[in-house]
């Protein structure tokens, strides 16, 4: 049944010529006209939130004056950029940065990859679907929301986990798990791992439906077992979506994020809680360096586009396919 979304009819375009060119993407505009048409929303959001605050990055390059605006405030060039990496606070960010970023890497990263191998296996339909809606429920919930729970489990005085430890401990094994440095890591990655993983493991899911049957008969027919079929077939299958990503983590190596951080930071873990992020917002809001903050905003940004062409460079010469 023919509707508005169907493309007309193919015309004939020349093959070579110096209007071919011309021609072919006026007749393509005309064929594909309702997805371009789709396409604007998604267009307007991107130039309006994404690439015309880029304009604020000179911010940066100036001693900012918010009455003064950007065309009559003062150039410091590179002066802020200087302050940061010869400050004292730079070595303690960049490592409590990368430390989470590792653990995300070792730990959360590849999570949704087992938790979908896992589901993968399970044959009866309804308790797949059942554990795979539960896991992922959580990834709707604000990090508000995720930070009270964790309150909630963990507080010193009625904590339900922290309780539980201590009756079967005693008293000597009281701890407060939110006050104590060496337990903000542990926390912030189950945090992850319990609100994240099950949105990743819709996407390899994906990818494992896409498999073609036939391998895995190909495999038993040869004696491959469960694990033989899972190491040769499976992972191999889903390998460029694992590549893709990673490519796209890359990016955000040192985008912990601010809202989690700064939920779990108290007085007591600030040295190891403070990462660019809520640096920025601490630099940037509380105290008013308003071009220090931009500077060190723009340093990340700058290091995760680096990061994801590099990634991206990698993958392709150990033979993936990359992401662009």
């Amino acid at each position: 049944m023919a509707t508005d979304l169907a493309p007309p009819p193919e015309k004939a375009v020349p093959k070579s010529g110096r209007g071919a060119g011309k021609v072919s993407l006026r007749v393509a505009l005309l064929r594909y006209r309702w997805l371009y048409l789709m396409l604007i929303p998604g267009i307007a959001y991107f130039a309006l939130f994404k690439y015309l605050p880029m304009y604020g990055v000179t911010i940066a390059f100036q001693d900012f004056v918010p009455f003064l605006g950007y065309s009559g405030s003062p150039w410091v060039g590179f002066e802020n950029f200087r302050q940061l990496f010869a400050g004292p606070d730079f070595g303690r960010l960049m490592f409590n940065t990368l430390f989470l970023a590792l653990l995300n890497v070792l730990i959360v990263f590849p999570a949704p990859i087992i938790v979908a191998l896992l589901l993968n296996e399970l044959r009866i339909n309804i308790v797949k679907r059942s554990v795979q809606s539960l896991i992922y429920i959580p990834h709707f919930l604000s990090w508000t929301i995720v930070a009270s729970l964790t309150y909630v489990l963990f507080a010193a005085d009625f904590g339900a986990i922290s309780g539980w430890i201590r009756d079967l401990l005693g008293d000597t094994a009281k701890v407060d798990y939110m006050a104590q440095e060496e337990w903000f890591r542990p926390l912030i990655i189950l945090q992850l791992l319990w609100k994240q993983t099950g949105w990743g493991t819709i996407i390899y899911l994906a990818a494992l439906a896409g498999v073609d049957p036939n391998l895995y008969e190909a495999a038993r027919m040869d004696g491959a077992g469960r694990f033989r079929q899972l190491w040769h077939v499976t992972l191999p299958a889903i390998r460029p979506t694992v590549v893709v990503m990673a490519i796209l983590m890359s990016g955000n190596l040192l985008d912990t994020g601010f809202e989690q951080i700064w939920l779990m930071t108290t007085s007591l873990n600030r040295s190891v809680a403070d990462v660019f992020d809520t640096y920025v917002y601490n630099t940037g809001i509380i105290q008013g360096a308003i071009s220090y903050s931009t500077a060190v905003g723009l340093f990340k940004g700058v290091a995760g586009v680096i990061l994801i062409f590099g990634s991206n460079w990698l993958a392709k010469r150990l033979g993936q396919r990359g992401l662009f």
